[in-house]
């Protein structure tokens, strides 16, 4: 096997954006609204409700405006009775307009930007220098969203969902996090203890959203992260299961923990994709093992991963699918007991849940399969095991899983078949499971082997062999080709 060295990976670069986000400060600050009106007095309740002093010039001031000005939600509210002229601009953090018609539109933001004002005129992308989104609002968590004005329905479809999906608890505890911060800070505690406490407050934040935090809660907490003893020279190291590759199938625990990673290590089966959940400052290494092709010795990893932790990096050591599950993870959490480092394993869906899932097809079936087993395909050497329990693949009732089989699945077969399994069991080969590229091809275990190899599938393949199955060949056999009848589809 040729061996490889760990390669650390830089972020790809930022892809292109349409607007740059930015969060802009005005409290205390002087904004201008021109024009009267429900827009305008919209955009003008914006503007208040972030801490700016509005000046409304309209000769006509809608109910809307009339009545915003006289219970603003933040910032004063000033209308003037009158249009606006040019030396209005003065000063001005930020100028809106509301005009029916271009020239006028034209004229407001050539006189906004030669007074140095960046300027938004409502509905009319051509004069605006930025452009507003939908809002989530748990201030001081704010959350903007924007299509750059492709798709308006769209950005409040996402922004309803947003708001279905975060508590309005969440304002109290960011509130909370704003007035503990320097408190936090000068508490003593290492770079890392301070991570570690707003780990365990955003823990309970998210499990708690509606409680209002307490000084009780800053006490608990510090008193927690005291008592581990989290330190400079101790780090940690976290084991996470990457899933089968969609990323949408990471478990929260897994996302916090890539979010709070100083250096994550991780194997070829793991897609970009998931290490965008990744915090951008984290340095991201290659360990990567493909089967039969290049690899990072074991011993090698176990040590790199010990001496970041030594150092006190927070280590993730990211697998493809669950790192307990042919994820050589006993190694290294033998390693890390060996050295006395702290670790915790992250459970992930495996491959063959992913892959039955999007089969639509069952592991288990009270009358068909009464239990899984997880076997793999080759052991150390590259070659089937010589150990396999040959009389246990044979049993009818059981759903067998067969990692990393592309190799040595002639031969599992041809064995499983000799100790008693029913050669026309049913059985599928499925690559890339739950990816877009996902690939599968089907059909009685004495043929699969030919079939996969014929199909060249890409990738990562799983095979699961058992009368649950069965189901899947029926369905998808009414659509086969009729020149490849003992395969049942090969879909994408």
């Amino acid at each position: 096997m040729t061996t490889r060295t760990p390669i650390e990976t830089r972020p790809p670069r930022m892809d292109a954006l349409a607007r740059l986000p930015v969060f802009l400060a005005l409290e205390g600050r002087r904004a201008v609204v021109a024009g009267g009106t429900p827009a305008a007095a919209w955009k003008a309740e914006l503007l208040s409700a972030a801490g700016a002093h509005v000046t409304v010039y309209a000769s006509e001031p809608c109910d809307e405006l009339l009545s915003l000005a006289a219970d603003p939600p933040r910032g004063a509210i000033l209308i003037e009775r009158r249009e606006w002229q040019a030396n209005d601009l003065a000063g001005a953090a930020i100028a809106i307009g509301g005009f029916e018609h271009d020239s006028a539109a034209a004229l407001f933001a050539s006189a906004a930007r030669a007074a140095g004002v960046p300027v938004n005129v409502i509905d009319k992308p051509k004069f605006c220098d930025f452009a507003f989104g939908a809002i989530v609002n748990r201030s001081p968590l704010v959350i903007g969203i924007s299509t750059d004005g492709a798709a308006p329905v769209f950005g409040q479809a996402v922004r309803a969902k947003l708001e279905a999906l975060i508590p309005r608890g969440f304002a109290q505890w960011a509130n909370a996090a704003r007035r503990w911060r320097d408190a936090v800070k000068m508490s003593g505690l290492s770079f890392n203890a301070r991570r570690r406490f707003w780990q365990l407050f955003t823990a309970q934040a998210m499990t708690q959203p509606n409680s209002a935090p307490e000084p009780a809660d800053y006490n608990r907490l510090l008193a927690t992260t005291q008592a581990e003893g989290t330190a400079p020279d101790k780090g940690s190291v976290t084991l996470v299961g990457a899933g089968p590759g969609d990323p949408e199938l990471l478990t929260l625990r897994a996302v916090r923990a890539l979010q709070s990673a100083d250096i994550i290590l991780f194997d070829d089966l793991v897609s970009s994709e998931i290490l965008d959940y990744a915090r951008r400052e984290a340095k991201k290494m290659l360990v990567g093992k493909t089967g039969h092709g290049p690899a990072c010795k074991q011993d090698e990893i176990n040590a790199l991963v010990i001496g970041l932790a030594k150092a006190g990096r927070r280590v993730v050591r990211l697998k493809g699918g669950d790192p307990m599950i042919f994820g050589r993870a006993g190694e290294e959490i033998a390693a890390c007991r060996e050295a006395g480092i702290a670790f915790e394993v992250v459970p992930g869906i495996t491959a063959a849940q992913g892959a039955a899932a999007r089969l639509g097809v069952p592991l288990t079936h009270r009358k068909e399969a009464r239990r899984v087993q997880y076997v793999t395909g080759h052991g150390a050497d590259g070659k089937l095991p010589a150990d396999l329990d040959w009389r246990s693949l044979a049993d009818p009732t059981v759903t067998t899983v067969v990692y990393m089989p592309v190799k040595t699945l002639a031969e599992l077969a041809a064995g499983a078949i000799a100790a008693g399994l029913d050669p026309a069991t049913p059985a599928a080969a499925v690559s890339c499971a739950t990816r877009p590229n996902q690939a599968m091809v089907a059909g009685p275990i004495a043929e699969l082997p030919g079939l996969l190899a014929g199909a060249g599938l890409p990738g990562p393949v799983v095979v699961m062999i058992g009368r649950t199955f069965g189901e899947l060949a029926a369905v998808q056999g009414r659509t086969a080709d009729a020149s490849s009848e003992s395969t049942f589809r090969i879909s994408s």
